[in-house]
């Protein structure tokens, strides 16, 4: 399936596979994506006017604003990044200025093309590495007849009276490719990138520090600056032929790429189909219940840098300028003591679509714990049964669990579906920690058993907000 390919009602299907209800936030989300698809078959002389629609979603913790985000990002194999709004500070304060969020967009995309193309040059440098693998065991080609080479002649292997010694190493190449010499040990060279001693720069200055470190990893085996662990070394070391060959491999494949054309492509792929989620945004809005004393550093100070970003403008980046024009960012918050009409008024028109994402009911829970592919109870099954414990979830003790998780919620913080894993985790304790005794066993959980091991703690309040 091609993500880019996707209608809004597909991209929606796919976000119902992971989240739970939510339909009007699934259908912002999914028009915001396909609208990038259609910008790309506007003409040119209107598509650079077409701006992105950001988004706000608000809503309580827990009720799926985040894995919203994170999955239309992997759905559409765009480069995401994930910011807390609490984190930035305005300019000449401590701590990390906005244009950080770009620089780390950046990096996202580049690793994502960069894992695209060494997949795509798997091929040929698995070839390449089974080349030194077979030199490492002493099959020689051309010239050189290797050491397997020279025994297989005095054994008489090969036809005629010089046997040649390409025909024992295609053999052993065959043998590599059946998977029959995986166990055998063979000593190769592995490049090692050690980690440079890089000073402490002090909180705010981790770009400059990264800076460093990439300038110094890059000058290459200069032997003063590898006292510093700059540069990368080989090292010979002694491994199974099928870890060899998964290491060489990589490295091959790691050398082949271009990185000049990753460059070029992860930087395109930032600015026009990037996506900046922007967490706890709340947190920097103004209001009632809000206010705090002294200087506005994570605020007011924080909301006037941001509005650039997001409106767009050029931000430097150790791989060149970006523009933030085409990048799609979407905002969250739960707006508890304030509201988004708190924020300054550039700000809220940078984010012309609002979406109030609803709290979950008890059968939302129900449903959570039921339907998404990666749901709590698959998940916990899958865990015991790798200890060969064979745990099997009752429909009523579902019920039961998402009854106690929403109880919870409504007499205490309503964290949503986070109250799940704790709720659950406290119910199978037991199980996890005795699971090593308990192999081949058959662990049948029902409301009963739910009842018993969490009620009482359920219904006593000063209890409950410790454990659950």
């Amino acid at each position: 399936m091609n993500a880019q390919e996707l209608t809004p009602r597909e991209i929606v299907a796919e976000l119902d596979r992971y989240v739970v209800g939510q339909a009007a936030a699934k259908r912002a989300v999914a028009l915001a994506l396909r609208n990038r698809w259609r910008r790309q078959r506007v003409g040119a002389e209107l598509r650079d006017e077409i701006l992105p629609k950001n988004i706000i979603l608000i809503g309580p913790t827990g009720v799926g604003k985040t894995e919203i985000a994170r999955r239309l990002a992997r759905l559409a194999g765009a480069p995401f990044v994930k910011v807390e709004a609490s984190k930035f500070t305005e300019v000449g304060y401590v701590g990390r200025d906005v244009d950080a969020m770009v620089r780390d967009l950046v990096e996202a995309a580049v690793k994502l093309v960069k894992e695209e193309e060494i997949e795509r040059l798997r091929e040929r440098a698995r070839e390449a590495a089974e080349e030194k693998v077979l030199d490492a065991l002493g099959y020689g080609g051309g010239l050189g007849l290797g050491l397997r080479s020279v025994g297989a002649r005095i054994r008489g292997e090969g036809e005629g009276e010089h046997p040649a010694p390409a025909g024992s190493r295609e053999k052993a190449r065959a043998q590599l490719r059946a998977g029959t010499l995986d166990d055998e040990a063979v000593e190769v060279e592995i490049a090692e990138r050690a980690v440079p001693v890089m000073p402490f720069l002090g909180p705010g200055m981790e770009d400059m520090a990264q800076g460093l470190q990439d300038m110094v990893q890059g000058l290459g085996n200069n032997p003063i600056l590898s006292l510093l662990g700059g540069g990368q070394k080989k090292r010979k070391r002694r491994v199974r032929i099928k870890e060899a060959l998964e290491l060489i491999t990589q490295e091959e494949a790691t050398r082949m790429v271009d990185m000049e054309r990753v460059i070029r492509e992860a930087l395109e792929r930032a600015q026009n189909a990037g996506i900046v989620f922007i967490d706890e945004i709340d947190k920097i809005a103004g209001g009632e219940g809000t206010a705090v004393r002294g200087p506005d550093v994570s605020r007011g100070g924080v909301q006037r840098d941001l509005l650039p970003i997001v409106e767009g403008s050029n931000v430097n980046t150790k791989y060149g300028v970006v523009k933030t024009d085409h990048i799609l960012f979407i905002a969250a918050g739960a707006f508890h003591s304030s509201k988004v009409s708190d924020l300054i008024p550039e700000l809220q028109g940078r984010f012309p679509i609002r979406v109030e994402l609803a709290p979950l009911s008890r059968e939302d829970l129900v449903r959570i714990l039921r339907e998404p592919q990666n749901s709590l109870v698959r998940q916990y099954t899958a865990l015991l049964a790798t200890e060969g414990v064979d745990v099997q979830f009752r429909d009523d003790a579902i019920d039961e669990v998402a009854r106690i998780a929403a109880e919870v919620n409504e007499r205490m913080e309503n964290i949503g579906a986070r109250r799940l894993h704790t709720v659950m985790e406290r119910l199978l304790d037991p199980v996890s920690f005795d699971a090593a005794e308990l192999r081949g066993q058959r662990i049948v959980v029902d409301a009963a058993t739910v009842r018993e091991r969490l009620q009482g703690i359920a219904e006593d309040e000063d209890l409950s907000r410790y454990i659950l």
